[in-house]
């Protein structure tokens, strides 16, 4: 029997946070397998539309940039219950954005604290409750939170981030249980230390010494790379998943 690609032929998929490494990876890794995509990030952001452009010519599948702030949750929901509405339904939401800052703890402020919880934790419920309903309809959907491995507790300087993915990972399996009698499956993947245009900017003035350091920690002495997260993403957007739900995954090397 030959084997079968995973297919998501004519699904429509929102994908958050689409213009970062991990976003880019997954659009692509989506697109190929058939998906329609909403690629969602930053309004004004000057690479969104040629992004969304390359994937079309990249792959043929539809794709199309949709500007949005998701510090403004309200407008955020109604932006996608809007696009649900168009499009008769999300089959798929990816809560893959994130706002990340290195710094000590005492020398955030409130606000700073609040943003990240906004945009990494309440933005997802918010576009968790646009897109259920559709979902529920047709007894079935995926949706997708963006973890972390920092949630084990061993990194220092990312107090508000981590505290985000916490609240990311309880609305994961909260959720899962909520909805799983409605045929939505709701999971979370948590990766590790991958090679991103993020871990250069956090770590711009020792990023040889932090290369290092991960590939002490890992089993797997070498390192994650955005493609092996958009595999993972794939596989839970997929009807190979179907039976996993309330599950988050670690994607890590074997740290």
């Amino acid at each position: 029997m030959l084997y079968e690609p995973m297919r998501l032929e004519n699904k429509i998929i929102l994908l958050t946070g689409a213009l970062g490494s991990l976003g880019r990876a997954q659009a692509m890794g989506l697109a190929r397998a058939g998906a329609r995509l909403l690629l969602l990030d930053r309004p004004g952001h000057e690479r969104g539309e040629s992004f969304a452009a390359e994937v079309v010519r990249t792959t043929g599948s539809a794709a199309s940039f949709i500007g949005q702030d998701l510090a403004d949750l309200e407008g955020s929901k109604s932006r996608v219950q809007q696009l649900a509405t168009e499009h008769h339904g999300i089959d798929a939401l990816i809560n893959n954005a994130a706002l990340i800052i290195n710094r000590p703890f005492m020398e955030f402020s409130l606000a700073e604290y609040e943003d990240q919880l906004r945009v990494n934790a309440a933005a997802a419920f918010a576009l968790a409750q646009a897109v259920a309903p559709g979902m529920i309809a047709k007894h079935y959907g995926k949706i997708v939170n963006f973890c972390s491995l920092t949630l084990n507790g061993g990194w220092e300087g990312y107090v508000p981030y981590v505290a985000s993915k916490g609240a990311l990972y309880g609305l994961t399996k909260t959720l899962a249980r909520e909805l799983g009698k409605h045929g939505v499956r709701v999971n979370a993947v948590s990766p590790g230390a991958v090679r991103s245009e993020a871990e250069d900017r956090v770590f711009a003035d020792r990023l040889q010494e932090y290369n290092d350091w991960v590939l002490d920690r890992q089993s797997l002495k070498e390192r994650i790379h955005p493609e092996h997260i958009a595999d993972l993403v794939l596989f839970l957007c997929a009807k190979e998943s179907d039976m996993i739900t309330g599950q988050n995954i670690l994607i890590d090397g074997g740290w």
